[in-house]
């Protein structure tokens, strides 16, 4: 008897260490995501699994180019996968299925996307928005079916949940993610 409460002790003692080292990782580092929809295909498909890492941003902004989550901002309920194409206090210019960036009006650019996008993807739309100094522009990468900034405008800083770090499920799709360089 003595030596099966030993072994029960010894397994709860394993349970408790395991969750005082998962938990805080789960809920303050990385969190997984399903990708539900149609919205970030080809880069991201209906079921991949990702890993969100939730830390990174509290010691860099984020950056153009990266794949975030976050609360969707007419239903914080839901949560959303998108890429980051204007930073605060740019100017996010569509026109002719092209995004032309600039800052204060001047130094206009026209945002170069081959790295992510299939050859030849135009973005639909006219819009002209300037973005407040804690507000996001993004943007599917599948932009013809994408719910977007082009619908519901800026994304408020404060609803980014995190940047998707790696994906993995499927298992022949395994990746790291990082800001492609413009």
């Amino acid at each position: 008897m003595r030596s099966f409460l030993i072994f029960l002790w010894e397994i709860l003692m394993v349970v408790v260490i395991a969750l005082v080292i998962v938990i805080p990782i789960r809920y303050f580092l990385f969190q997984p995501f399903l990708v539900k929809g149609q919205s970030m295909e080809p880069n991201f498909e209906n079921g991949d699994y990702l890993i969100i890492d939730e830390m990174s941003y509290h010691f860099k902004a984020p950056q153009r180019g990266e794949v975030i989550v976050f609360k969707y901002p007419q239903n914080p309920s839901l949560r959303y996968i998108k890429r980051i194409i204007g930073l605060p206090g740019e100017t996010i210019e569509i026109k002719d299925g092209e995004i032309i960036i600039s800052q204060n009006g001047k130094d206009q650019t026209t945002l170069d996307e081959s790295k992510y996008l299939p050859s030849g993807t135009k973005t639909p739309g006219e819009i002209q928005i300037s973005l407040d100094e804690d507000d996001y522009f993004v943007l599917g990468d599948n932009r013809s079916a994408s719910a977007d900034s082009r619908r519901w405008g800026p994304l408020p800083k404060e609803d980014i949940i995190g940047r998707v770090f790696f994906r993995a499920w499927p298992l022949t799709a395994l990746a790291r993610f990082e800001a492609p360089a413009y």
